[in-house]
Parts: structure tokens; C-alpha cells; sequence
């Protein structure tokens, strides 16, 4: 049994909106998304540059540059409604309930300070322990990321880390309070391939221990085929898709999910040429009426130029297309593109 069916949920996101005021009018960067995710789940965030991934994972957190902010839409953790918090109560649950893993590591730490100091001091602020018992603590936190040599290390300074290492204080940081979601901003995005697989596997290994949910966001489906559970694909600040990792890669149902797999290059294939999806993702002024991947879509129909599509069930998956209108506008298009 999947994670996402034997649990109930802890993360729900329910319609969310962020949008970013202007001199020339509202720009919605993120329109009516919705899912859940479940104590020991990785939920994969995928899409190209602007497709609102990382100002998803921002409004969870709580971490949205003004002048953006949330415009409708509910974050519940845990049953508790998180979205609408002052913000000192917000950071308390950032530090102690959520944790983020960011891209550049340098961005997380503070050069000026070991690296064993700001662990401590992470752990002191949400952890009733004293600084023998942190600093303890922060060993193990580093043992467990896979830093050797963590009794000495633990007094080393940022710039004394490689990369990968430092990414892996970073983990380290995240995990301080034992938080129960973890926000994870293309946290492999920066490193070469051996030491991203080395960082896939421990965040796989501390789902499995802690029971810690992830949301992973990354434009690379490499990471998530190795490391996700489920996939949600975004365009145009919209789910496009969304459901099971194997289906999604194997056999996806949005146009523009399958023009994103089918230009993935196969280690064991022969095709002479990749998938090209034509044109490019919208700007946020110029986002088209109906469904936004209409101008670019092969199968588009005047239906699409016209009404927006929510997401509908797609097989294993679900699919914000109107190939898969239960209605039945649209079927048999959908059991056509099913069997291709």
C-alpha cells in the first residue's frame, strides 16, 4: 500500500492562489492548486522555468517575497489551518514542523558562523534541551546525513565543505526539530550526478525512518522517476496532471506531460529524434483564455481555446484536459490517446 492511501493526509493544499500586485494589474502566479500529501510520501513538483513549482512550496512555508502573497486557498498541516498565521507564530512552526532544503546551500548558512553553532542553535530554539545535549545532537544529525568524521567536523565553517556536503548540513539543519513536512527546493539541482544520487537516497531513507513528508519541487524528472511516489506536473501556475509516479512517467495522460517524457533521452532507446513541444510556457500578462497549453497543444480543439479544464480522472492518474471528460465530450479522443 502507497503512502498516499494508508494514511490520512498531513499536508492538504485546498485552491491555492498567489498573486503578485502591479502597476499594470494582478498577475496570478499560482491558480486554484490542490493536493494532499501523506506522513512518509514524496510528492514530486515538476515543470519548466515559471511554471509556479517553487512559489508553491514558498506559500506553504510561508515564505512568499512581497509583494506576492496568497490570494485564496487553504494550507492545512496537521489538521490545522497554517496559511493565514501572524508571523512569528508561522516561523515557530517553520523551524519546528516544516523544514526546507533549498538549492544553494550558501544561501542556508551562515558563513560567520561553524556549522555545529547553527546547529545548536536551531536545535535550542525548538528543542527544550540544553547546549551539551544539542550539540550532541547536532552530531548525530550530522552522523545520520552521512558526514564523516562528525565529532570534528561539527566546528568546521561552511566554506570548509564541498557542495555535497554542505547540502547535507543543510539536511541536517531541516531536520533539527523532527519536522514533519519537508520542503525541498531543487536540493540536487547543484550538484553533480553521483553526489544527487547520494542525496536522493537520504531523503528516500529519512521518509522511510521518520515517517517525514516530502514535497519535492525540480524540473529535472530524472530526480523525481528516483525519487517521488506521486508526481504533480504544473503549467501556467496550474496542475496539469497529477498521480503516481510509474503511471505518470510510463503513460501520461496530459498532452504536455507526455511531450515532457517523450523529450527525456532513454539510455536503452532508439529513437532518432526526442519529443518537441512547439512554442514556450506563457508569461503571467499574456496567459491565453481555456486551457493554458492550448496554443502548443497537438490535440487542442476549439473547446480548449475556450473553457478552462479542471483536473478529471485519467486513469490511475488525473488530468486537467478535455480528452478525458467524463461527460463524454472528448472520450473517445481519450481512448484514443490511452492506447497510443
Amino acid at each position: 500500500m502507497s503512502p498516499s492511501t494508508a494514511a490520512a493526509p498531513l499536508l492538504q493544499v485546498r485552491n491555492l492562489r498567489v498573486e503578485f500586485p502591479t502597476r499594470r494589474g494582478t498577475l496570478v502566479a499560482v491558480d486554484d492548486v490542490s493536493f494532499d500529501v501523506a506522513p512518509g510520501e514524496v510528492l514530486g513538483v515538476v515543470g519548466e522555468s515559471g511554471a509556479g513549482k517553487s512559489l508553491t512550496g514558498a506559500a506553504i512555508i510561508g515564505l512568499l517575497e512581497p509583494p506576492g502573497r496568497i490570494a485564496g486557498g487553504q494550507v492545512i498541516l496537521e489538521g490545522q489551518r497554517i496559511d493565514d498565521l501572524p508571523y512569528e507564530q508561522m516561523r515557530k512552526i517553520r523551524g519546528a514542523r516544516i523544514g526546507a532544503i533549498f538549492q544553494d546551500p550558501l544561501t542556508s548558512l551562515n558563513p560567520l558562523y561553524s556549522v555545529g553553532r547553527q546547529l545548536v542553535e536551531t536545535i535550542q530554539t525548538h528543542l527544550p534541551l540544553s547546549a551539551f545535549d544539542a550539540r550532541a545532537r547536532a552530531v548525530g544529525l550530522l552522523k545520520e546525513v552521512g558526514i564523516p568524521g562528525a565529532e570534528t567536523r561539527v566546528d568546521h565553517y561552511p566554506h570548509q565543505f564541498s557542495g555535497g556536503m554542505r547540502q547535507r548540513v543543510v539536511i541536517a539543519l531541516a531536520l533539527c526539530a523532527n519536522p514533519r513536512l519537508i520542503i525541498a527546493d531543487e536540493p540536487t539541482t547543484a550538484l553533480d550526478v553521483s553526489i544527487q544520487a547520494q542525496i536522493i537516497a537520504l531523503l528516500k531513507g529519512l521518509c522511510r525512518e521518520h515517517g517525514t513528508a516530502v514535497v519535492l519541487v525540480t524540473h529535472d524528472m530524472g530526480v523525481i522517476a528516483e525519487t517521488a511516489d506521486r508526481v504533480a506536473v504544473m503549467y501556467a501556475g496550474r496542475l496539469a496532471e497529477i498521480g503516481p509516479v510509474r503511471d505518470v512517467v510510463k503513460n501520461a495522460r496530459h498532452p504536455y506531460t507526455r511531450g515532457l517524457m517523450g523529450s527525456i533521452p532513454s539510455i536503452g532507446g532508439h529513437a532518432e529524434r526526442l519529443t518537441q513541444i512547439d512554442g514556450a510556457m506563457p508569461r503571467l500578462t499574456a496567459i491565453p483564455s481555456g486551457c493554458a497549453f492550448n496554443p502548443r497543444c497537438p490535440q487542442a480543439g476549439v473547446r480548449c481555446s475556450i473553457e478552462r479544464p479542471d483536473l478529471m480522472r485519467a486513469g490511475p492518474s488525473r488530468a486537467a484536459c478535455w480528452l478525458y471528460d467524463s461527460a463524454g465530450v472528448g472520450a473517445p479522443a481519450a481512448r484514443e490517446a490511452a492506447r497510443g
